[in-house]
């Protein structure tokens, strides 16, 4: 029975791991070496807590959770909370594109090739196949992230300096260092994902008999999805922070490994960042789709005919469009869009947290399937946890921008 249910939380915890993510713990990882590891662990129940209220959501009311925002606060919340999603989605499907381009550029592939023929073929996918279909191939690229596993035992990791170093945590109030610890949870634990994870839930048709499945697949998809992350932060600790060699992107850090690890590691980090940054951009324009048609009364779905759902392919369409645009224009500063994204997740995160626990807290809403007292301890921390980083990210932000 779980292997019919699983799925939504999976490819949203996997997607997490998309061009912007990987940027981030290589960047930590050649920075602070296992420094921050511990920060990553503590993401993983902060995400976990994240998706599995969206996905009970999902079960219990059969409603996304835009449709359910737009019930509980009203229409003027709902269209703030939407129009910065939009805005922060998009720049971070740009995002992931620019990720694809500099996957294939490592393989000597011109981004204005590549891109265009990426973008078509995320573009058919999901208009012309069912859901069942699109869920599967979804899937398949979850599974190119296994490269990540890989390459992290390429790099001859100490096994115990791993462990201590997440057993034993090393706290610093430095500037770099906070800035760095904020990024990690501003990128495990994105605002993208619950609308994403509870529309698929609710698509899939889940009741709340098979719930303790689809909260398997919620912790399953974390815990791997994390476990992968924690590999990319070991790749780049364990060859280029002893040598005192830091890099600012995803590409630098497969360049980096060619001389440290070989060849073969070059390639394989190359092949993961392709595979998470089209898994990304591929699921990100949907999240988009799927919140814009819940909060405004819009049909959607995967699987329907473009006549059917208009408005849902529509901002899918668009979305991809202007992603591809952006991407391809001579000199445009990708950091400066990465550091965009980063300020409006930081705006809209903690909205969202609190609608979602105001939400789930409604026995109206909920019935019995309201937060428990463990439960509600553990997300109230959690969202108090993601506001304060949040505006650290968003201060870090506006100062970079």
């Amino acid at each position: 029975m779980y292997a019919a249910v699983a799925g939504p939380g999976l490819v949203t915890a996997l997607a997490g791991n998309g061009a912007s993510g990987i940027t981030t713990y290589s960047v930590v990882g050649s920075r602070f070496g296992l420094s921050l590891v511990w920060v990553l662990v503590a993401s993983t129940v902060s995400l976990v807590v994240f998706l599995e209220m969206s996905a009970r959501m999902g079960v219990v009311t059969g409603k996304g959770l835009a449709s359910l925002i737009r019930e509980r606060f009203g229409l003027r919340l709902t269209f703030f909370a939407m129009s910065v999603l939009l805005v922060a989605n998009i720049a971070t499907t740009v995002a992931e594109l620019a990720g694809i381009a500099a996957s294939l550029e490592l393989f000597g592939l011109s981004k204005y090739l590549t891109v265009p023929a990426i973008a078509g073929f995320i573009w058919v996918l999901v208009t012309r196949g069912s859901f069942n279909k699109v869920e599967k191939v979804f899937l398949g690229m979850c599974l190119i992230q296994v490269c990540y596993l890989v390459s992290g035992f390429m790099a001859r990791p100490d096994w115990a300096q791993v462990a201590f170093s997440v057993v034993k945590p090393e706290i610093s109030f430095d500037t770099t260092y906070l800035i760095a610890a904020t990024a990690i949870v501003g990128t495990t634990v994105a605002p993208w994902m619950p609308f994403f994870v509870q529309a698929n839930v609710v698509d899939k048709g889940i009741g709340i008999s098979d719930y303790r499945y689809q909260r398997a697949d919620v912790i399953t998809g974390t815990v791997l999805a994390n476990a992968i992350s924690l590999f990319i932060i070991m790749c780049t600790a364990f060859t280029l922070f002893p040598l005192g060699r830091t890099v600012e992107t995803a590409k630098q850090a497969a360049l980096a490994l060619a001389p440290l690890a070989g060849a073969n590691a070059t390639w394989l980090f190359g092949l993961g960042l392709f595979g998470a940054a089209v898994l990304s951009a591929s699921v990100i324009p949907v999240s988009t789709s799927y919140a814009m048609c819940e909060a405004f009364g819009w049909e959607s779905g995967i699987g329907r005919k473009l006549s059917m759902a208009p408005m849902f392919f529509g901002v899918y369409t668009s979305s991809i469009l202007l992603g591809v645009v952006v991407v391809l224009i001579p000199g445009v500063s990708l950091i400066g869009i990465i550091m965009l994204t980063q300020v409006l997740n930081g705006i809209l995160l903690p909205v969202i947290l609190v609608f979602m626990l105001k939400i789930v807290n409604d026995p109206g809403i909920m019935g019995d399937h309201v937060n428990g007292p463990v439960m509600n301890a553990i997300a109230w921390v959690t969202a108090c946890g993601v506001i304060v980083t949040s505006l650290v990210l968003l201060v870090t932000g506006l100062f970079a921008i």
